[in-house]
């Protein structure tokens, strides 16, 4: 039994040393090999492309500069056999030109104010001795908010039938469902269209002493909405 277990103790240290010595041995073999290299940490160098760059978008093709320069050139043009309305043509209003148009006007000079109001123009014209429009377009900052969205769906639009300007997103076109009536003054019907694009509110608005049909101020919309 001695004799048996002293064998088991050999086999066993020598199983061990085995173990040290195959250790060591691979420490050897990686010593003697050259150093893997390490994959490179920046990325090859693209080849610039050749030839000219894009041609710069035109001013009509470039809303920003459209928008940023003469707001004038971008209203509608009176049509052939139209008189220049009595409130102007083509004509700059400041924020209390404005404001002045509007009902409550002291009123709606504050909350221009707020909105940050930037510049307006108009335009209108008569057609005979009953029939008028007007166009504005008011430009806001909108540093704060979207002004110009806001403003486009801030107007009194009872009794009115209503539809949606294609192209515009939220944009609406009103007609009046009854005259107003004064004493004295023939019944005065009205038509309005109010859209927004970008940083600019459209109001339009047409007046008669006859019911507006749909499709005047549909068309009005539409074609100013198309040079915005």
């Amino acid at each position: 039994m001695r004799r048996r277990g002293r064998t088991t103790l050999l086999i066993a240290t020598a199983a061990v040393l085995g173990l040290v010595a195959g250790t060591c041995a691979g420490f050897l073999v990686q010593a003697d090999r050259e150093p893997t290299a390490l994959p490179p940490l920046s990325q090859p160098v693209l080849a610039q492309a050749r030839g000219e760059g894009p041609e710069p978008l035109s001013a009509a093709q470039d809303r920003e500069v459209k928008t940023d320069g003469d707001l004038r050139k971008l209203l509608l043009k009176r049509p052939k056999g139209a008189k220049d309305a009595e409130s102007g043509v083509d004509t700059w209003l400041n924020m209390a030109d404005y404001a002045g148009q509007l009902l409550r006007s002291d009123e709606m000079f504050d909350d221009l104010a707020g909105d940050e109001f930037r510049r307006a123009v108009a335009t209108g014209w008569d057609v005979g001795s009953t029939y008028t429009v007007q166009i504005r377009l008011v430009q806001y900052r909108q540093e704060e908010n979207l002004a110009a969205q806001h403003r486009t769906g801030d107007w009194d639009v009872d009794d009115t039938t209503s539809w949606s300007i294609p192209g515009t997103g939220d944009g609406m076109a009103y007609v009046s469902v009854k005259p107003e009536i004064e004493p004295g003054y023939l019944p005065l019907y009205r038509a309005e269209a109010h859209a927004w694009r970008g940083d600019i509110a459209m109001e339009i608005w047409v007046y008669d002493t006859r019911p507006i049909p749909k499709s005047k101020i549909m068309d009005l919309a539409e074609r100013q909405m198309e040079r915005l």
